[in-house]
C-alpha cells in the first residue's frame, strides 16, 4: 500500500448465500481525491462500501483503509454519510449532533462548539434547538453532512449525497463537499447524478454485476470512448471538407456541428484544410466526447 493511498481494496468478493454480489474486485483511492463509484442499482456498490468500513466482512480478499487493516482507531478518522440516513428524528438537532460527535471521540464541550460553527456555517443555526422531523428534507440532508465531517476525518464515504435535493441545496452540498477536499479530506461518493461525477471525481470504478468494468481517471475514460468526430461551432460549409464523412448537427446546451471523419482522416487533417479555406471560421473545435451518461448506458446495456 503506497503512501498516497487512502483505500486498498485487492480480490475482494462477497456473497450472499448463492449470489455473488462482489467479484473478485481490485482497486486504489488516493489520498486528496474525489473517487466515484458507479453502477446500476444492485451492482455491489453499497457492499463494497460496507465492506471497506468494516460493516460487512469480505468472504476473500484485502482492504486497507488510511494505512492498514480498519481497527477502531482507524474508524474515528471516517465519515460515512449512508443512503438511508440515519439522523434521529425526534431528537434536537444540536442534542443529536452533539451526541454523534461525542461518539467519534469529541468531548462534550468540543462537540457542542464544532456543532454550533457548523450549523452558523450552514446558516442553520436558528434550527439547532429544532427537532429534525421539523426540517425540510434539504436541511436534513445538509445536517447529515454536518455529522460526517464533525470530528474533522480524513476520508469520507458518501451513498447518494444529491439523492431527492433541490438544485439550490444540491449546489450547497457540492460547495461542501469541495470545501472538505480543498483542505486535504478523501471522498468516495457513490451517485446515478453522472454529471456531478464529470463536474466534481478525479478518478471513477465502474461496477457491474460486482464486477469492474471501467476504472481510472474520469477525462482519459471519456476520452476512450470518443467518437471518430468533431465538434465545431463556427462558418462554413463542413461537407465539403476533405475527409469529412457526414454531418450532423448537435444542440447540447449550445448549437454545433458534428462532422464523422473518415478512418484516415486525422484532426490534424481537417484543422490543416480548414486554414487553407477563406471561406472557413471556427469559434469551437474539440474531439466529440461522449458524456459519462451515454457511457454508463452502453457499458451496462452492452454488459460489457
Amino acid at each position: 500500500m503506497q503512501l498516497d493511498t487512502a483505500i486498498c481494496v485487492e480480490h475482494v468478493s462477497k456473497n450472499y448465500g448463492s449470489f455473488r454480489a462482489v467479484d473478485n474486485l481490485s482497486f486504489e483511492v488516493y489520498r486528496g481525491e474525489i473517487f466515484a463509484m458507479l453502477g446500476p442499482n444492485g451492482s455491489g456498490k453499497t457492499t463494497t462500501m460496507r465492506m471497506i468500513l468494516d460493516i460487512l466482512k469480505p468472504d476473500s480478499g484485502a482492504i486497507e483503509v488510511l494505512g492498514g487493516p480498519l481497527v477502531e482507531a482507524t474508524k474515528d478518522k471516517i465519515g460515512y454519510l449512508p443512503e438511508e440516513r440515519g439522523l434521529y428524528r425526534n431528537v434536537r438537532v444540536l442534542e443529536m449532533m452533539e451526541y454523534l460527535g461525542m461518539l467519534k471521540g469529541l468531548s462534550q464541550r468540543e462537540a457542542h462548539k464544532r456543532s454550533m460553527a457548523m450549523l452558523e456555517r450552514l446558516e442553520l443555526a436558528e434550527h439547532s434547538k429544532k427537532k429534525v422531523s421539523e426540517l425540510s428534507k434539504g436541511m436534513q440532508q445538509k445536517i447529515q453532512f454536518a455529522v460526517t465531517v464533525l470530528h474533522d476525518p480524513e476520508l469520507i464515504i458518501v451513498d447518494e449525497p444529491f439523492s431527492g435535493l433541490d438544485p439550490v441545496n444540491t449546489l450547497s452540498l457540492k460547495d461542501l463537499l469541495m470545501e472538505f477536499r480543498q483542505k486535504g479530506g478523501t471522498i468516495v461518493m457513490s451517485t446515478h447524478q453522472m454529471w456531478q461525477v464529470e463536474e466534481m471525481a478525479d478518478r471513477l470504478l465502474m461496477i457491474n454485476q460486482g464486477q469492474q468494468k471501467l476504472y481510472g481517471p474520469v477525462e482519459e475514460i471519456r476520452k476512450q470512448y470518443a467518437l471518430h468526430a468533431i465538434v465545431i461551432e463556427g462558418q462554413g460549409n463542413w461537407a465539403s471538407l476533405p475527409g469529412v464523412e457526414r454531418v450532423e448537427t448537435t444542440e447540447n446546451g449550445r448549437k454545433a456541428s458534428l462532422l464523422y471523419l473518415k478512418p484516415a482522416t486525422t484532426t490534424d487533417d481537417l484543422l490543416a484544410a480548414i486554414a487553407m479555406s477563406k471561406d472557413m471560421s471556427i469559434e469551437r473545435f474539440e474531439l466529440a466526447v461522449p458524456s459519462l451518461n451515454d457511457i454508463f448506458i452502453r457499458v451496462v446495456e452492452d454488459g460489457q
